[in-house]
């Protein structure tokens, strides 16, 4: 073996795309981790990649913000900063050629039917509990804007990220702010002690 492994390379076709409803909006991630909809198909906030993680399985991060599209075990959607079992969807192909979402991880207990990605009539999102795949509130229609190669999120990374900073993927946006500018003060500091 020589000296150095080698970084690892982008070994996965995802794709950038533009996800439009049923509803007449498209998804939108803000820069400050807020999803819903917007009915600007130009908005840069509408650009989302779909990586694969799985079979039929893909992950959705917002271009723009960086951030995972993730659904916690009350139904709520929410952006996570790391790659987490949670940011996993399975992408089905419905009647029409809508694409519908759902969590892999969490579905109803008695049922067993699957909690979906939707928005409402507003645009605003749905609790994924409460939303059906036969409604329009859960159909999408992806716009392939470009075809792209991706590293594999790992969830073996993800140890090691949480430990860094152990914080909650349900805090808001402001509380997600606030504690990376703390981060970010207490780096400077570090950085100036040991120069």
């Amino acid at each position: 073996m020589e000296g150095k492994e080698k970084a690892a390379e982008p070994q996965l076709k995802g794709i950038v795309t533009r996800l439009f409803s049923e509803q007449g909006f498209f998804l939108q991630m803000q820069p400050d981790g807020t999803i819903n909809g917007n009915k600007d198909e130009n908005s840069d906030n509408t650009l989302f990649n779909l990586i694969p993680v799985g079979l039929r399985v893909v992950a959705m991060q917002g271009v723009k913000a960086g951030l995972y599209v993730a659904m916690n075990a009350e139904g709520f959607l929410y952006t996570s900063d790391v790659f987490t079992a949670e940011c996993k969807f399975k992408e089905s192909v419905f009647e029409n050629y809508y694409v519908i979402y759902s969590s892999t991880q969490y579905r109803q207990h008695e049922s067993g039917r699957a909690w979906f990605l939707g928005l409402n009539k507003d645009g605003a999102l749905m609790k994924g509990n409460r939303v059906k795949k036969t409604k329009p509130c859960s159909h999408f229609v992806p716009r392939p804007i470009e075809v792209c190669m991706y590293k594999e999120p790992s969830l073996h990374e993800l140890e090691e990220k949480l430990l860094k900073s152990s914080r909650s993927p349900t805090i808001n946006s402001e509380g997600r702010r606030a504690i990376k500018e703390q981060e970010e003060q207490q780096e400077e500091c570090t950085d100036r002690e040991g120069s």
